[in-house]
């Protein structure tokens, strides 16, 4: 698999690609409609909500807590989750920016 050359597109291109990966696998989308159905911090077992292996799980909420969608806290021997509000905030306006901008533009073809 070649490399991406993420180096020659600009911050904002790298940064829509990023938080569209997000959404390339169900098992984020499961998780995070999961956690805005509770709309609480989740320190349960996520692996009987979600049906996936542990390591799996853990890997997922990796990738999210990376780009900064959800947070999560220590509390005794386990993590509490919740949705990052000013992050997905920001992560909607960019979207909506990019997915929006055909809207102000006439018909081409």
């Amino acid at each position: 698999m070649g490399l991406a050359k993420t180096e020659i597109f600009s911050d904002s291109q790298n940064e829509i690609a990023t938080f569209a990966k997000v959404f390339g696998h169900p098992a984020r989308v499961a998780i995070l409609q999961y956690l805005f159905e509770l709309n609480t911090c989740v320190c349960g077992d996520l692996v009987s909500e979600i049906g996936l292996a542990q390591p799996t799980i853990s890997q997922h909420l990796k990738e999210l807590k990376q780009l900064g969608l959800i947070k999560g806290t220590i509390e005794g021997t386990s993590v509490c989750y919740c949705i990052d509000t000013d992050n997905w905030a920001k992560m909607k306006r960019i979207m909506n920016a990019f997915l929006d901008q055909d809207l102000s533009k006439n018909d081409c073809c």
